[in-house]
C-alpha cells in the first residue's frame, strides 16, 4: 500500500484534470496552501525528531541544508513544479526532459522516509495531489499530446514508490539511512515553506489561507 498511494494519488489528479477539463491553477491555491502547512507540520513532527535522535544533530544540519540546496538546484530546471508554480515556457511539443528528470529526483528523495510505520506518507500524498493536478493542467495546457502527457505523469507517479523501495532495499540506503532521511527533509522543508509563501498573490494577509494553513497544521499535530 505505501508503494501503491502515491501513484494512485498522482494518476487520479491527472483524471481529475483530463476528466474535468480543468485549465486554470486558481482553485488549487488553497489545496496547496493546505498541503503545504500538512507536509510542513509532519517534517517537524515526525522526521526531525528520528534524525535528531539516531545521530549528531551537527551532521544531520548540515545534510538538512544539502538537501534545502539541492532543491534550490532542482527547481533551476523544474522552473517550480514541485511547489505548484510552472515559470518554464514551453516552446515544442517534444517530452520535457529536464521538467521531467528534476521533477524525478525530487519525487525519488520523497519516497526515502516514508515507511509502513509512519505518517509521513499522508503529508506526501497531500502534497503530491494538488502539485500533480497543476503539473498536469500545465501540461496540457502546453500543447503536448495526450500521450506524451500521460507518459510523463505515469512515469512521475512511479518515482516516489521506487524511493521508497530502494530506501527499504538496499544496502546503502540501509547504512546511511539517517543521512538520507536528513537530505529529504531539507527538500520538503524546502518546497513547504515555498508554498506557504507564494500560495498567496503578492503575499497580501489572506484570511482564508491564514486558516487553511492552521488547519493543515492542526491536522497534522493529531494524525
Amino acid at each position: 500500500m505505501v508503494y501503491l498511494l502515491p501513484i494512485l494519488a498522482v494518476l487520479l489528479s491527472l483524471a481529475l484534470v483530463l476528466l474535468l477539463k480543468l485549465d486554470s491553477q486558481k482553485n488549487i491555491k488553497l489545496i496547496l496552501a493546505f498541503s503545504g502547512a500538512f507536509l510542513l507540520a509532519l517534517t517537524f513532527f515526525e522526521l526531525l525528531p528520528e534524525v535528531y535522535r539516531h545521530s549528531n544533530p551537527r551532521h544531520i544540519a548540515i545534510f538538512i541544508l544539502i538537501g534545502i540546496l539541492l532543491q534550490v538546484f532542482l527547481e533551476f530546471f523544474s522552473k517550480g513544479a514541485e511547489h505548484g508554480h510552472m515559470h518554464l515556457d514551453m516552446k515544442d511539443n517534444g517530452f520535457p526532459w529536464l521538467l521531467f528528470l528534476s521533477l524525478s529526483l525530487h519525487a525519488l528523495i520523497e519516497g526515502v522516509p516514508i515507511r509502513e510505520n509512519n505518517d509521513i506518507i499522508y503529508g506526501i500524498l497531500i502534497h503530491k495531489v494538488p502539485v500533480a493536478m497543476i503539473l498536469a493542467i500545465f501540461l496540457v495546457n502546453s500543447k503536448l499530446k495526450i500521450g506524451v502527457v500521460i507518459i510523463f505523469m505515469a512515469l512521475f507517479a512511479l518515482m516516489t514508490p521506487f524511493g521508497s523501495y530502494l530506501s527499504v532495499h538496499t544496502n546503502f540506503a540501509a547504512r546511511y539511512g539517517t543521512q538520507l532521511t536528513a537530505l529529504a527533509i531539507g527538500v520538503l522543508l524546502h518546497v513547504s515553506t515555498v508554498i506557504l509563501f507564494e500560495s498567496t498573490q503578492e503575499h497580501t494577509f489572506n484570511l482564508r489561507k491564514l486558516l487553511v494553513i492552521l488547519l493543515g497544521i492542526i491536522g497534522a499535530y493529531f494524525l
